[in-house]
């Protein structure tokens, strides 16, 4: 498998944590950039590991997970999602603003943009492919496109106000949506 296979599907794994890392940016206060650098690189160890996870587990286990995975990952995004446009809609006084910052919610996240790297890494066993330089480059490019989409998040975060909750919800609920349609219809 060639390097520029590789760099191709990992840009195009890293495109869920763009996406999640723009909401969290929008939603994060200034004095968090260590929050986003933390889920940055969760995202990345996340999005390695499982692609590494997928690899070794070759295609005996892509039978069990495939069956379900894209219920779990539309589930978890749905969930964060639904709780950004719900506190996004209430008046100011009643707003708990999503809590990118705790650990839980960065693992849910972690989780559920990573879970299309479990199937890419059994797809990479099924090619012959050596696991470490295909986790790497996607582990890295995932980080990098969930740092660029934080710091994009933090610019139209100022300029949308509270209204970048709504906008982060709707995203992560479409994101969830995209991956349940596209496993249903592929």
């Amino acid at each position: 498998m060639g390097l520029m296979l590789i760099m191709i599907t990992a840009v195009g794994l890293a495109m869920d944590c763009f996406a999640v890392s723009i909401s969290a940016g929008a939603c994060t206060k200034k004095a968090q950039n260590t929050a986003l650098l933390k889920m940055a690189l969760m995202f990345g160890i996340f999005q390695s590991g499982m692609t590494l996870i997928g690899w070794f587990a070759g295609n005996s286990f892509a039978s069990v997970i495939s069956g379900f995975d894209h219920w779990v990952a539309f589930g978890l995004l749905a969930f964060v999602g639904g709780k950004m446009l719900v506190e996004g809609i209430k008046e100011e006084e009643e707003r708990k603003e999503t809590d990118f910052c705790s650990t839980k919610t960065i693992l849910v996240l972690s989780v559920a943009t990573s879970i299309d790297a479990l199937a890419v890494g059994v797809s990479f066993s099924v090619l012959d492919a050596g696991p470490v330089l295909p986790a790497a480059v996607i582990g890295a490019a995932s980080f990098l496109f969930s740092l660029a989409g934080a710091v994009i998040g933090r610019k139209t975060g100022q300029i949308l106000g509270n209204k970048a909750e709504i906008l982060g919800g709707i995203i992560l609920i479409g994101i969830g949506v995209k991956i349940l349609l596209e496993h249903i219809a592929g």
